[in-house]
């Protein structure tokens, strides 16, 4: 699967992602409802391209300096009645701050990848991180828009470093021998 080494906890993240805020049901910051009756037998290509207002939603929900442009390419195609494949290719724009010297840099975001919509409370219990993600949904709309936004959340590096930012390294400090202290000890004559 496209985008299997960020597979494995991919299922938790995207149950992190799908959680309330408040007791109220989330309000996607990215919206694009599809109903499943546009995609036909040769499937459907869609575009998601992020306004800046939901560019500005998605900095906060992502906890960024700053996501200056997402869009994500879809093809959808019915592997049956209610299940979606959706393959995606995700680009995208964001600012980030440097683990290593804590300075804000921007950096661009890829990532091909691929993901079924299924009913709710009929995904797998599968936890193969070489099996599609399954995003559930409920009556005849998918979200492509909730999906684009997950897919940025799971493709931002956890740790990143800006180019050229470097660790200093501390001066190795000189081990003191093991006697050292005596000699603190003893008379000077």
């Amino acid at each position: 699967m496209p985008g299997g080494a960020a597979a494995g906890g991919a299922a938790a993240r995207r149950d992190h992602l799908h959680s309330s805020r408040g007791g109220c049901p989330m309000t996607p910051e990215l919206h694009r409802p599809i109903l499943l009756d546009r995609i036909g037998p040769n499937g459907l290509d869609f575009m998601v391209e992020a306004t800046p207002a939901e560019c500005a939603a998605l900095t906060a929900r992502m906890q960024l300096p700053a996501v200056h442009a997402v869009s994500c390419s879809f093809h959808l195609v019915r592997e049956d009645r209610d299940t979606i494949l959706a393959r995606g290719h995700l680009k995208g724009r964001v600012t980030q701050t440097c683990v290593v010297s804590l300075e804000d840099f921007e950096a661009p975001v890829e990532e091909v990848f691929q993901v079924c919509f299924v009913p709710l409370g009929t995904e797998t219990d599968d936890v193969d991180p070489e099996s599609d993600d399954e995003i559930p949904y409920e009556g005849n709309v998918i979200d492509l828009g909730e999906a684009t936004a997950e897919q940025l959340a799971l493709a931002l590096d956890p740790y990143p470093r800006k180019p050229g930012a470097t660790l200093e390294e501390a001066e190795p400090k000189q081990p003191e021998h093991p006697f050292a202290g005596l000699s603190r000890l003893r008379p000077l004559n």
